[in-house]
């Protein structure tokens, strides 16, 4: 425990060196000979001189406030200036990496001479009241400063429950620019050296990849998600699995229909961040933090090192990234007291983690989608290729499935899936014959042709004669009544046939059943809401109440009475 030395001693040792200069040697020498009087360091005589408490300065009693000009009325000028100077203030971009504004001194003169139009109507201080060098010390006392107006919110830090739910990707840049095989084999082109990286949220372990890319293109984003998500090869790293949820930007890889469709697959939410900017000061990319400090670290790390020995190509760099992300793995979690693996394994949901696809079967869910009609051939072309097609979708317009990691076609129609389809071959000789299997619709088709070639009607149908070829007599049934029931002629012509709303439609419900639909009971309500959700078609509406309920009205003395 640091030995303190009593208030008398700091009193009597403070008075002493006050009354020196504050570069005199002697002070030195007087704390030396304190400390070994008191048998402590001279950096504790010192420390504890700096905690005493001095005796408080008196002021007079209009100290720091302004004699010419009232307190309020100042503050109320200050307030103008502050606004003035962040409405013209020019955020930074890659030419200016500083933010410019009007000085204090233009906006004096502004206020001076102009006048700043504001709610309360134009606002014009008086010529010299103002100075620039006191308009700047009463902006920092009242907290109206640059620095002051740019301090952004707090914010609360949040974490995943359960390993695997929530997993942060990204890509960086390397700083290096290539590795010398890759360079030779890359002559012509200029690819880009990236990382790419997942870092889990809840135990922070983390999962990298160097790649070559000409930007962050989709291709590269699936092959190395199933790469993070597979089982790995290298032993003593179990991390693996499908997660829940990932955590992105807004860069081509959220934006690609490819990758958010094959993530629909694998039932994998994709969460992105607000736009920088978008949410007043508050940096909405914060939330991002723990994989962009992942990428810092291999950088002042890893990457450091490579200026000693650098990899001869990206197969030897990753080996070494695998290398050192052992290391940092086995390193300790940031609020735990166990390593970052570790923490992975134990907070694993109970049922455990949800194990990844082989390479073949995701392979088949990584397609780009594009809509074509097929020739009544069967095929597509494509670039010149042709693939044959089920002869079934001759004439369809389909939604057809490109391979992104192999040659197959898969054809979308109706909800329903075909194929895998590959190029055709060249057309068949001349004189050979061939013909394709019937499909199912065909064969519909051709049932209905031949129903048609049989069928027939009576003669009686068209001479009203009720007696047949045969001399019996047809007894006609009587399926309609002499006076049938009529509705009066409505002029729809500027007539809604829709109505406008769910509620309308109830309401119209209510007024011919002749009573609230409270009444009803919950199932025929819950059946009248499914028919209002279905259409608000007025006559269909209408048509399938009326045969839900089964009413039949009797018109008696003028009125609708219920049977």
């Amino acid at each position: 425990m640091t030995k303190s030395l009593s208030s008398e001693a700091l009193v009597a040792l403070y008075n002493k060196l006050n009354a020196l200069s504050p570069r005199d040697a002697k002070r030195h020498v007087i704390v030396t000979e304190a400390a070994e009087f008191y048998g402590v360091s001279p950096s504790t005589i010192y420390r504890q001189l700096r905690k005493y408490n001095k005796l408080s300065i008196d002021h007079r009693a209009d100290y720091n406030k302004s004699r010419i000009i009232n307190l309020n009325k100042m503050r109320y000028y200050c307030e103008i200036i502050a606004a003035l100077k962040y409405r013209t203030t020019k955020k930074k971009t890659r030419f200016s990496k500083i933010e410019r504004s009007l000085s204090t001194k233009e906006c004096i003169r502004l206020l001076e001479t102009c006048g700043v139009e504001t709610q309360s109507g134009l606002i014009k201080a008086p010529v010299g009241l103002l100075k620039k060098t006191t308009v700047n010390l009463y902006l920092k006392n009242f907290h109206l400063d640059k620095a002051s107006m740019n301090i952004q919110p707090s914010f609360v830090r949040f974490q995943a429950e359960h390993s695997n739910d929530l997993w942060q990707f990204d890509f960086s840049r390397s700083d290096f620019q290539g590795f010398s095989k890759d360079k030779e084999q890359h002559q012509g082109s200029d690819p880009i050296l990236m990382l790419a990286s997942v870092v889990d949220d809840r135990s922070g372990v983390m999962y990298q990849e160097y790649h070559y890319v000409y930007g962050e293109d989709t291709m590269t984003a699936l092959k190395f998600f199933f790469n993070a998500m597979s089982a790995k090869k290298k032993p003593g790293f179990p991390f693996q699995g499908i997660p829940k949820a990932i955590y992105m930007d807004n860069g081509p890889v959220a934006k690609s229909k490819v990758f958010r469709q094959v993530m629909l697959y694998l039932h994998v939410e994709i969460i992105t961040h607000m736009p920088d900017g978008s949410d007043g000061k508050r940096k909405t990319a914060r939330a991002k933090g723990k994989v962009e400090r992942s990428f810092r670290s291999v950088k002042d790390s890893l990457e450091s090192m490579y200026n000693f020995h650098q990899p001869k190509d990206l197969a030897e760099a990753n080996k070494w990234l695998s290398h050192y992300l052992e290391g940092y793995n086995q390193a300790k979690h940031r609020r735990e007291d166990h390593p970052r693996l570790e923490d992975w394994k134990l907070n694993l949901p109970k049922e455990g983690f949800r194990a990844m696809c082989d390479w073949d079967k995701f392979s088949t869910l990584a397609r780009e989608p594009e809509v074509r009609k097929v020739g009544n051939d069967a095929c597509v072309s494509i670039n010149g290729v042709k693939y044959q097609v089920s002869n079934e979708l001759a004439g369809l317009s389909v939604t057809l499935l490109w391979g992104i990691f192999d040659n197959e076609l898969r054809v979308e129609h109706n909800g329903n899936h075909y194929g895998p389809f590959y190029p055709t071959s060249d057309p068949i000789q001349f004189g050979k014959y061939r013909s394709f299997k019937k499909s199912s619709r065909e064969k519909y088709v051709e049932k209905i042709e031949g129903l048609a070639n049989v069928i027939s009607i009576p003669r009686s149908a068209l001479s009203n004669d009720n007696n047949n070829d045969n001399g019996k007599i047809i007894k006609l049934v009587k399926i309609v009544e002499d006076n049938p029931p009529s509705v009066a002629f409505v002029d729809s012509i500027f007539e809604q046939n829709f109505y406008k709303n769910a509620i309308d439609a109830k309401t119209a419900i209510a007024n011919w059943l002749g009573f609230p639909l409270g009444r009803l009971l919950p199932k025929q309500i819950e059946k009248i809401n499914e028919i209002v959700a279905e259409t608000l078609d007025k006559k269909m509406v209408m048509s399938k109440i009326k045969q839900m309920f089964a009413i039949k009205l009797i018109e008696t003395s003028g009125a609708k009475q219920w049977k």
